[in-house]
């Protein structure tokens, strides 16, 4: 039983592609800025270096960030350069935010990071790694297409096996293989859905593959058939094939799922934050700097939206009216004031048409959505986030909790301004 207790119940498979893609790009971000420097500028000085280590970093953490690195996008060349885009607009607010902060705090010299020296250097790392994609995504094509037939096997014509199906599809879409189900039920309880033939029985299965005519098995059959599960997996440890066990999940309809390690222990994260850790250091410095731009650029209108409401009734221009935040914790969420009352009670009675609280500017901001401006300031204190859901009244919060399903896994992630499409 200690042994059994010692032992990790899983362990996440790693091809080894992650750690050296990972490795390249930072040798190609440094190479990159010597390579610049020696041709238009000057040798590069121990800033100039540290500086090409830290956006090294930041251009590894990022890209872990906006799902670079999955590994979806090796397969899918239109994915890994939007993807490549996005991470290299992200790692630039963050290198512009701390140069200007270095030129602000120090008097560092940072021209050359702001200038042509920069942008050269931006634009020869990007062709770099996005050529040394390019070559791997047709090399691993090419190579696909010449290695012999993968024949896969889908034990189970369940739910579980048509997602098994689809991910192989799509997995295996440049190379040769060929899929086939086996299962003891009747066929037509799938057919019509799958792409692939149900060739036979599970025993037909099991002896092709031990006449070594089977490379892969996926068991897909539903968790309750452990037993069956446990025999079949006894019957294929007698042959070569890789065999594998897709986890039966659509029973709990998971939406979004993560395998997390605690300790030795492997737990299957269901109601989560994605935000952990450097996604969240990312996001909240994302935020920041996004956040303050926009709160600069409509500064203007700020005021006078400001000016309309004083002007239009007595009372505050702000409103802050009680929102849930992230985890659900209760926050200020501040608004321009566009009725003539100001309701914040454990009952609020929707604005409708024509609404005798309204007053004629508060329907025009209500009507362009000027009345949510203010929301900047909650980006900036932390409470909300510029990209996510949109907060609701707390009494009509916990109305919809009653009324939708999963309702409250929103308050995961921070509220944001503007939605989550």
């Amino acid at each position: 039983m200690g042994v059994l207790m010692k032992r990790k119940t899983l362990e996440i498979a790693d091809d080894g592609y992650s750690f050296i893609i990972n490795f390249f790009d930072f040798l190609v971000i440094n190479f990159s800025l010597t390579l610049v420097f020696a041709f238009f500028a000057h040798e590069p000085s121990p800033f100039d270096l540290l500086y090409g280590i830290f956006v090294s970093v930041t251009f590894v953490a990022c890209g872990h960030y906006v799902g670079f690195y999955d590994k979806e996008n090796r397969a899918n060349f239109r994915r890994m350069t939007l993807r490549l885009l996005g991470n290299f607009l992200l790692v630039e607010f963050c290198v512009l935010s701390i140069t200007f902060f270095f030129a602000f705090i120090d008097h560092v010299n940072v021209q050359g990071f702001i200038g042509n020296i920069g942008l050269l250097w931006f634009i020869c790392s990007f062709l770099v790694i996005w050529s040394s994609r390019v070559a791997v995504y047709y090399v691993t094509k090419y190579i696909g297409r010449h290695k012999k037939t993968r024949r896969i096997a889908i034990l189970g014509m369940t739910t579980a096996g048509l997602a098994i199906e689809k991910a192989l599809l799509d997995k295996y879409k440049n190379t040769n293989f060929e899929i086939s189900y086996y299962d003891d039920r009747g066929e037509e309880r799938f057919s019509y859905l799958t792409k692939s033939q149900c060739k036979g029985k599970v025993n037909d299965l099991i002896s092709l593959a031990k006449q070594g005519k089977i490379d892969d098995v996926y068991v897909a059959l539903p968790m309750v058939a452990k037993e069956r599960i446990r025999f079949f997996l006894h019957q294929l440890s007698d042959t070569t094939t890789d065999t594998f066990v897709v986890p039966d999940l659509f029973t709990y309809n998971l939406n979004v799922s993560q395998i997390c390690r605690v300790g030795n222990v492997d737990t299957l994260s269901v109601f989560a934050s994605p935000f952990e850790g450097i996604g969240d250091a990312i996001k909240r410095l994302e935020d920041l700097i996004i956040g303050s731009m926009i709160t600069l650029l409509i500064s203007p209108v700020l005021i006078a939206v400001a000016i309309g409401v004083k002007l239009s009734s007595p009372g505050p221009i702000l409103f802050k009216q009680d929102r849930y935040g992230l985890r659900g914790n209760k926050i200020k969420v501040w608004k321009f004031r566009s009725m003539k009352v100001m309701e914040n009670s454990d009952v609020v009675k929707q604005a409708t048409k024509n609404d005798p609280r309204v007053t004629k500017f508060g329907a025009f901001i209500r009507r362009t959505s000027l009345d949510e401006l203010p929301q900047f300031i909650n980006v900036l204190q932390g409470t909300m986030s510029i990209v996510g859901p949109r907060p609701h009244a707390v009494a009509h919060n916990e109305e919809y909790r009653i009324l939708v399903d999963n309702y409250m896994i929103r308050h995961k992630i921070k509220p944001g301004i503007t939605g989550l499409a």
